[in-house]
């Protein structure tokens, strides 16, 4: 029997796939999925076959090709009746060249090397921030003190966003994402985003600073309306995945405290946690792809014109490739969380760098955090396209 739209409901709790999923991953990692418009699309849960859909671009990232089917119900959208073509610059809706076109003008500003030199800074950042939270009466909301503004401050400062625009892009993303949002708000909060940085890249392009977007503007052939749309996805990407990494990290982390006394023992740890939690915790779950010819794809045939949804947070918890829970020593290496093939993440290298600083700095400033309130009483954001938690209550036993 075809599910008739994705399921979604967290019932095995904060950190594992819907059990709805993990049956059909189960039974058939590449299922028929009824989406609520009618449209016969396909679920993909299995690890190889989420890694196969990936590598292979016959499997399009267009908005383009075709209608756009969403798998669950969205408020307000009308019955699309023609392809939509998708915003300038936001090359993870391309598919070469005109994806790489975008990307190799970006390939440059995230490399290992120019992340190491970011290192010292994003340390930096971390430690003021601690002392901020180190100054305040517990209980206090992690998201709002700790894993929010890091990301913030450092995104802003490699792009060159003045950070005391914080608040309006902070909120006009978070509505951008939810999940359930009537169209007509989305699309007030995605204008506002594109208008703040249109004006903001016109400014970088007549005065050039020492940061990406000033970079990216002196590229004579990238238009206003691409270099806004670049600046809006690494804007959106490069704050909101790492601030709910290390707000969903921490509370995984403190829901296994034997795992998470082992790393305060033993910093060394460290990263390889980071690789772990990475997959365990797939924030960015679900992504899409559209079948430009009919495709084989593990004993399925999936006919040209298919909704392809992947499901990654699925394919990371496939026992065929990762077997069991958590476990802060699992050479996690290989997992989906920042993609695979010419799509994959190209700031992942900075997501690790502040994932690596921000736990370990955390872990060392309070080594009694717990959290505050009881753990089924945390918010989650099953409501959101970008999954954590909306507050973390956390408290410690002062010095």
């Amino acid at each position: 029997m075809s599910p008739h739209g994705l399921p979604t409901t967290r019932d095995a709790g904060p950190f594992d796939p819907p059990p709805a999923i993990t049956r059909l991953r189960e039974s058939r990692p590449v299922s028929p999925l009824v989406f609520p418009d009618g449209h016969r699309g396909w679920l993909v849960t299995g690890y190889d076959a989420a890694r196969q859909v990936l590598a292979d671009t016959r499997f399009s990232s267009r908005l383009d090709l075709d209608v756009v089917h969403v798998p669950y119900e969205t408020p307000g959208i009308p019955a699309a009746t023609e392809p939509s073509p998708p915003m300038p610059g936001v090359f993870i809706a391309m598919d070469p060249p005109d994806h790489t076109r975008l990307r190799k003008r970006l390939t440059g500003a995230f490399t290992v090397r120019r992340m190491r030199v970011l290192e010292e800074r994003v340390a930096e950042i971390t430690e003021r921030q601690l002392d901020h939270l180190a100054g305040l009466a517990p209980p206090v909301d992690l998201v709002a003190e700790f894993a929010l503004p890091v990301p913030s401050l450092v995104i802003c400062e490699l792009l060159g966003v003045p950070y005391a625009d914080r608040e309006t892009f902070q909120a006009n993303s978070a509505k951008f994402l939810v999940r359930d949002q009537d169209l007509a708000e989305k699309m007030a909060a995605l204008g506002a985003l594109t208008g703040y940085l249109a004006e903001l890249v016109i400014r970088k392009r007549a005065e050039p600073e020492d940061d990406i977007l000033s970079d990216l503007a002196a590229h004579e052939d990238l238009t206003v309306e691409e270099l806004t749309g670049v600046a809006f996805l690494l804007l959106l990407a490069g704050h909101e995945t790492t601030a709910n990494m290390l707000a969903l990290g921490t509370f995984a982390l403190l829901e296994h405290p034997d795992q998470l006394a082992e790393l305060r023992a033993d910093p060394e740890l460290v990263p390889n946690a980071v690789e772990e939690l990475l997959r365990y915790l797939a924030i960015a779950d679900i992504f899409y792809r559209y079948a430009t010819e009919d495709l084989e794809l593990a004993g399925e045939t999936i006919p040209k014109g298919s909704t392809v949804v992947l499901s990654l947070l699925a394919a990371n918890h496939d026992p065929e490739r990762f077997d069991g829970g958590l476990d802060i020593h699992r050479k996690a290496r290989g997992h989906l969380s920042f993609g695979h093939g010419v799509h994959q993440c190209l700031g992942q290298q900075l997501a690790r760098v502040e994932l690596r600083t921000g736990f370990q700095a955390l872990l060392r400033r309070f080594p009694t955090l717990r959290l505050a309130i009881p753990a089924e009483d945390v918010r989650l954001r099953a409501d959101m396209n970008i999954y954590g938690v909306h507050e973390l209550p956390v408290t410690w036993t002062a010095d």
